[in-house]
């Protein structure tokens, strides 16, 4: 029950003194292209820096772990900071009541006969963590977001970035905590209008169909892999994302509260923070936001791909 919740709540949408001094991970120098989701803040009020990390929420576990210097910025942290507090299991279940469409509505009520039959169809073959019956009472983008699970099905085993970084934060007793609340995250889905999100879901099943290109998916997993921000805002904000018309609400005020939030919350306590990869890069994005509040971001070295050693 708990790691079904995590996966739902991770489908919305993530010690320190040696001697005296504190050990730094070493900071890269500036790339002509951002190829890095790891950014150390500092300068301004700051007695002690802080790191901005990028996640993303469904991985193949097998070639993905945290770098050295992530593990090391968790190890000096006194608090890791993720979108959601996914430890919180008794919020993520008073959330689920808020799951569903107001006013009993389901996609039938959204949607073409053809339509609703497709995404019908699409579930029930290819199956998910919640049977189709519930998942079409969800909001329509929720139940969207669920489609990354079945695209990395590949997978012997399936992970996200957030769940290494709590275990290495439980590993180093450092506290996690949310910058937001699941009922606030669910609340977002209420201000798009139900038949934009059935439409959306009904394009990206539509996708997820057709064998003769890349899903949207494996496009996003391999820039992340990458670290390519820039790729990552380009994938984000291409028109069948469905977000084009909902940034702001989406992205953009999300951006603007967490760095004020942050800047409160940086000034006593070194962080991590860790948000989705896609609020970081961009004249709005989270990276930006905090230089233009005066801190100095800068990229760190972040070397985490899975090295594979051949047995011979």
């Amino acid at each position: 029950m708990k790691k079904c919740l995590c996966m739902i709540a991770l489908a919305i949408c993530a010690g320190l003194v040696v001697n005296g001094q504190k050990q730094k991970p070493k900071a890269a120098p500036q790339p002509t292209v951002n190829n890095t989701l790891l950014w150390r803040i500092s300068g301004k009020d700051l007695q002690k820096p802080s790191y901005l990390f990028g996640t993303m929420h469904m991985l193949c576990a097998d070639d993905i772990e945290l770098s050295d210097s992530l593990r090391l910025a968790i190890k000096q942290a006194d608090n890791v900071y993720l979108e959601l507090d996914l430890e919180n299991l008794f919020e993520m279940m008073g959330a689920m009541q808020n799951m569903g469409m107001r006013n009993d509505t389901t996609l039938s009520d959204l949607l073409t006969k053809e339509e609703y039959n497709r995404i019908k169809k699409h579930f029930e073959e290819k199956g998910s963590m919640l049977p189709f019956s519930m998942l079409e009472k969800y909001k329509p983008l929720l139940t969207a977001s669920m489609l990354a699970e079945q695209q990395v099905s590949s997978c012997d085993h399936v992970i996200s970035m957030e769940q290494l970084i709590m275990k290495e934060a439980k590993r180093n007793s450092v506290d996690v905590q949310g910058l937001e609340t699941m009922k606030f995250q669910l609340g977002i889905f209420d201000k798009i209008p139900y038949q934009l999100q059935a439409k959306q879901l009904y394009k990206m099943i539509v996708q997820a169909g057709d064998s003769g290109s890349d899903s949207t998916m494996k496009i996003l997993t391999d820039a992340y892999r990458k670290q390519q921000l820039e790729k990552l805002e380009e994938i984000t904000m291409q028109e069948d994302m469905g977000i084009q018309n909902f940034t702001d609400l989406l992205l953009y005020s999300r951006n603007i509260a967490w760095a004020e939030k942050l800047q409160l919350l940086m000034k006593e306590k070194a962080l991590v923070i860790a948000v989705g990869a896609g609020h970081l890069p961009g004249k709005k994005g989270v990276i930006n936001l905090l230089r233009q509040a005066g801190y100095k971001v800068e990229p760190v070295k972040n070397e985490m791909i899975r090295k594979m050693v051949k047995e011979i």
